[in-house]
């Protein structure tokens, strides 16, 4: 790891959290889903910092961010989010680009301070259906959800498989990350009490995404939905709901695609992104912005 590539730690709400920040221009800012870390954007985060101002963070409580004492609901978490981008000086609106739970992150955060957000990326985005993964359904179990996060190997092993198409993906560092994670003394309290806030072992709770999803329809922020149409953990399907609620929405389905197609699709991602902010990438050169406001040299 390079100097350059090597996350810093800011203060928010009295808690340590880690977070990078690379590149010049309008701000972008990259969130996880559950039980992940923002090294799930790590091929994005290099990719977009040729012409953004990329921010990429840990949420409390996972990766290196320690957890914060708010409950472990939406609105805490996007409150979160809001404090973080006031703690590293961003006070103009940002590209938020979300992936599962981050999507609903970034989607709550747009419905409650929507002077923050420029545009949605919403990614294989938590909020749009009941239905998930067995395993995460599971989770919402006591004591059996407890007795499923005790960090192994193996464990760790099925949990990045299922997150992509190609097994490929699921290399032994990714493996060996997703471990040592697992081991955090916070990780499985935090994972815990996020999953059984939003959901129940009959699926995502339908009052959240209700409210979440009728208050979106209200607003007029630029958004994308993607997913993988082999996503595994909230189904492909789910973007037919998205369209129904948001129909102003710009969508696109990855063909032989798992859960983070921004990651296994990565330059494709990239170009789909650039192209839903208005940048044109000339062959040979850098990019250029087509629509939109003039880039600056700060956050």
């Amino acid at each position: 790891m390079t100097t350059a590539e090597r996350p810093r730690h800011v203060t928010v709400a009295g808690r340590r959290v880690r977070h990078r920040i690379d590149g010049v221009g309008e701000p972008v800012v990259l969130l996880h889903g559950i039980g992940r870390s923002m090294r799930d954007f790590a091929a994005q985060h290099e990719l977009l910092a040729e012409r953004f101002r990329v921010h990429s963070v840990d949420l409390p409580g996972y990766g290196g961010s320690l957890p914060m004492v708010d409950p472990y609901n939406l609105p805490s978490l996007a409150r979160f989010v809001g404090r973080y981008l006031d703690a590293v000086g961003v006070h103009r609106p940002a590209h938020l680009v979300g992936s599962s739970l981050g999507g609903a992150i970034a989607m709550q955060l747009a419905v409650t301070e929507r002077h923050r957000v420029g545009s949605l990326a919403l990614v294989g985005s938590a909020g749009f259906g009941r239905e998930v993964s067995l395993a995460l359904r599971l989770l919402t179990l006591r004591p059996l959800g407890r007795a499923m996060l005790v960090p192994s190997r193996a464990a760790a092993r099925r949990t990045e498989l299922a997150l992509f198409h190609d097994p490929a993906f699921a290399t032994a560092e990714r493996i060996t990350y997703a471990l040592e994670a697992a081991r955090l003394p916070y990780t499985a309290r935090v994972l815990l009490a996020t999953a059984r806030s939003l959901g129940q072992y009959q699926g995502v709770r339908q009052q959240w995404r209700q409210d979440l999803l009728a208050r979106m329809a209200e607003l007029d922020v630029p958004t994308l939905v993607v997913w993988g149409e082999r996503d595994r953990v909230l189904p492909a399907a789910h973007i037919e709901a998205a369209r129904a609620a948001l129909p102003k929405a710009r969508t696109h389905l990855f063909p032989d695609c798992g859960h983070l197609p921004q990651i296994e699709r990565a330059e494709e991602f990239h170009r789909l992104l650039l192209d839903f902010w208005g940048v044109s990438v000339p062959t040979g050169g850098r990019p250029t912005t087509t629509t939109g406001p003039a880039p600056d040299a700060g956050s």
